[in-house]
C-alpha cells in the first residue's frame, strides 16, 4: 500500500538526533567521538576537550591526554542535517564566508566549493535538468572538469617548515613545503612517513607551538587559531607518539 510508504516526519520529532548537545543548536561541521559515537558541533567540541577529556553525554574516557586525537567528521550527519533543516546550509556558508571577509582573509576554498555547489544545486532546481544528451553541455561539463582538476593549485597556499625535534627520527632533507591551506595535518603525516619509510603514519605526533594537532585540522586553521607570527612560515614540529617513545 503506497499510503503506508509515506509518512510525514515533523522536524520537532528528530530535532533531539540532530542538535549539539553543548549549544542547543543544529549541528554544524558535525563531528563524532570514536569511542562512543555521540555527535557535537566541531567547534563546541574542540572548545569543551579543551578543559575535559571525556564525552560530554556518555561522560567516557575519549583518550588520557589527546582526546582530540579520538574525534571525527561525520560527514553523512552534516548531510542528513543539511538535507533535514530548510536554508541552514546556505545561513552557515554565509557566517563564514562573512566571518573571514571580516578579518581581511581569503574564504578557504572548501567553503567557496560548497557555495558553488549549492548554486548549481538550486538553479538547476529552479531551471529543471540539463538534458545530459546535449552535445554543448557535455562539452562545456569536461572542460570544467579539467579547470577543477588543477590539484589544488589554485587554493590559497600556506609556507611550511617541518622540523623533527626528536633524536629517534631523522629530519627531512628538504623541510620546508609549500601547499594547500586545505591540506590537514593527516595528509602532513602521510608526508612525513613516505619520506621517512615510516610503516604507519599512525606513528607520528605533529606539534605547533608544543601542542599535539588534532588530524582533521586543516592548515588553514592551525594558521588562524595557533600560529602567532602570521607573517612568518608556519612552524611545526614531529616526533613519535608518545606511547611509542
Amino acid at each position: 500500500n503506497p499510503e503506508m510508504l509515506t509518512r510525514k516526519i515533523k522536524l520537532w520529532d528528530i530535532n533531539a538526533h540532530i542538535t549539539c548537545r553543548l549549544c542547543e543548536g543544529y549541528l554544524i561541521d558535525a563531528t563524532t567521538v570514536t569511542e562512543c559515537l555521540h555527535t557535537f558541533c566541531r567547534s563546541c567540541l574542540v572548545k569543551y576537550l579543551e578543559e575535559n577529556n571525556t564525552c560530554p553525554t556518555c561522560r567516557i574516557v575519549i583518550h588520557q591526554s589527546h582526546p582530540l586525537q579520538y574525534i571525527g567528521h561525520d560527514r553523512t550527519m552534516q548531510d542528513i542535517v543539511y538535507k533535514l533543516v530548510p536554508g541552514l546550509q546556505e545561513a552557515e556558508m554565509k557566517k563564514q564566508r562573512e566571518f573571514y571577509q571580516k578579518l581581511g582573509m581569503e574564504v578557504p576554498g572548501d567553503i567557496k566549493g560548497e557555495l558553488c555547489n549549492m548554486k548549481t544545486h538550486l538553479d538547476t532546481q529552479r531551471n529543471g535538468e540539463l538534458k545530459s544528451e546535449d552535445p554543448a553541455n557535455k562539452e562545456a561539463g569536461e572542460e570544467k572538469a579539467e579547470e577543477d582538476n588543477d590539484y589544488h593549485r589554485s587554493d590559497e597556499q600556506v609556507s611550511i617548515c617541518l622540523e623533527c625535534n626528536s633524536s629517534k627520527l631523522r629530519g627531512l632533507k628538504r623541510k620546508w613545503i609549500r601547499c594547500s591551506a586545505q591540506a590537514t595535518v593527516l595528509h602532513l603525516k602521510k608526508f612525513i612517513a613516505k619520506k621517512l619509510n615510516l610503516t604507519s603514519f599512525n606513528e607520528l605526533d605533529i606539534l605547533c607551538n608544543e601542542e599535539i594537532l588534532g588530524k582533521d585540522h586543516t592548515l588553514k586553521f592551525v594558521v588562524v587559531t595557533r600560529w602567532r607570527f602570521k607573517k612568518s612560515p608556519l612552524l611545526l614540529h614531529y616526533r613519535p607518539k608518545m606511547d611509542l617513545l
